[in-house]
């Protein structure tokens, strides 16, 4: 399988984990997508130095050729799964935890004095 079939099923499985089994809708967020774009601003800058300067090379039959700041677009790609798989994760976690503690708090009644 080639980098850019990975990077393309990381993103599809990424998105299903998102929308269908977190269902945080994290992708259909403003915030989201602002968040986002100052974490690709950060990526780019690396991933243009660190290919930029012969780091780390792409086998040119793995990828699809365009590349921005140096770097394969299929890196874009994988850096989308890995930021949104973590940002909706820790969003799932988070509701869960949260869930959890209003559901603490709603048990919490005195003895019925019928006992």
């Amino acid at each position: 399988m080639t980098y850019s079939t990975l990077a393309v099923l990381a993103v599809v499985a990424v998105l299903a984990v998102d929308l269908a089994v977190y269902r945080t809708r994290m992708v259909t967020r403003r915030v989201f997508w602002v968040a986002y774009a100052i974490v690709v601003t950060f990526q780019l800058l690396m991933n243009g130095v660190l290919t930029g300067l012969d780091v780390v090379t792409y086998d040119p039959a793995a990828i699809w050729g365009p590349r921005i700041a140096y770097a394969p677009v299929e890196d874009l790609l994988f850096g989308f799964a890995m930021v949104t798989l973590t940002l909706a994760s820790w969003a799932a976690v988070n509701r869960r935890a949260n869930t959890a503690s209003r559901r603490d708090r709603g048990t919490r009644t005195r003895r019925s004095s019928t006992r």
